[in-house]
């Protein structure tokens, strides 16, 4: 049950803020909104605004936005000024384009405040330390906790990996304390072969330290959490970015894509390990439904984008036929990309080892 209720939060969150991002860009914009619709299909129940209709539907994957003339082909004998179809290429844009963006400010929002209110992570105590390694050498034991590195101040294990990974080969100055006292040794990272997330072999600076399970509760000033908020953000995108282009070239296999049931059962796990998880794992879902959607396949909001851009340029809208053809075209990638995915959750659910 709370895994079905998580997926139905995290997910109607997501869709929400993706189509008030096109709802309210349109407003800005003096377009006539019809419909704001949570979820697709017949309607559960709705609420007629001024000159919106707002809806619950009852398939749950998406939502949409019905905009006034949206099709050019729409009869627009009323208020034709506030037509979507008569507005010019940058306005089309700019209204298709902010639904992504929404999703994406929002997950930046969400780890900017997760700096400044706190959350736990994993403490800077050790716990373990491996034989033969330059941190067993250098002294280093289980259970001492890290205080500086380099003289920098240390808050989380995410901060020591993150220095012992970016470092190339030079000695790191680490202040410790053991049993109440501090103490400091020199610490030369070796570089070693392992694999990436993506299965590559990669070489990585070393020092052959293991956390332990202690959490630690950790909060930045404003500025701070600002700047971290941007790093994590930037890191995560980049991380969605190159796994979108190692799918496409076949280092990750498509096996390992997930639908709404993978989605649903790693929201459950995420809540009840606590709500401050669970949105953690919302910022990283409306990550990649901002890039996702920004992917030029016709149907998605990259796809409608690259036709408005394309009539921009040669300054006139794009026949009927081609546009029927481009979404034909984008509506056989979605339903194979559907089945796929479906695939992968149903194989996972019935033959997982």
């Amino acid at each position: 049950m709370i895994t079905i209720i998580s997926a139905i939060i995290v997910l109607g969150v997501l869709i929400i803020v993706h189509e008030f991002g096109h709802f309210i860009v349109a407003r800005f914009f003096n377009v006539k909104v019809l419909k704001f619709s949570v979820g697709f299909g017949p309607k559960i129940f709705g609420v007629k605004g001024k000159e919106t209709e707002y809806l619950v539907s009852v398939v749950p994957l998406g939502g949409y936005v019905k905009l006034y003339g949206e099709e050019s082909d729409e009869e627009v004998i009323e208020e034709p000024e506030r037509a979507f179809s008569q507005q010019t290429p940058m306005k089309k844009i700019a209204i298709v384009l902010a639904g992504p963006v929404f999703n994406l400010l929002f997950a930046l929002l969400i780890f900017i405040l997760f700096n400044l209110i706190g959350f736990q992570t994993l403490s800077t105590i050790i716990g373990d330390v491996k034989d033969g390694y330059p941190a067993k050498l250098a002294g280093l034991q289980k259970n001492d906790k890290i205080v500086k590195i380099n003289e920098k101040p240390i808050k989380t294990w995410e901060e020591i990996s993150r220095i012992i990974k970016s470092n190339k080969g030079e000695p790191l100055k680490i202040v410790f304390e053991r049993e109440g006292k501090l103490y400091y040794t020199i610490v030369t990272p070796r570089v070693e072969k392992v694999k990436n997330i993506f299965g590559e072999d990669v070489n990585v600076s070393v020092i052959g330290i293991v956390s332990s399970d202690k959490l630690v509760r950790v909060s930045y000033s404003p500025l701070q959490s600002i700047i971290r908020g941007f790093n994590q953000f930037y890191e995560l995108t980049k991380l969605t970015l190159l796994t979108v282009y190692k799918l496409l070239n076949r280092t990750v296999p498509v096996s390992s894509l997930g639908g709404p049931i993978m989605i649903s059962q790693i929201a459950g796990e995420t809540a009840k390990s606590g709500l401050s998880n669970l949105i953690a794992f919302m910022a990283l879902l409306s990550v990649n439904l901002g890039i996702l959607n920004l992917l030029p396949i016709p149907v998605l909001d990259g796809g409608h984008i690259i036709l408005f851009l394309i009539e921009a340029i040669i300054q006139k809208p794009l026949s009927q036929s081609f546009k029927e053809a481009y979404l034909k075209i984008g509506i056989t990638i979605i339903i194979l990309l559907t089945f796929v995915v479906f695939y992968n959750d149903i194989m996972r659910v019935f033959f997982k080892k």
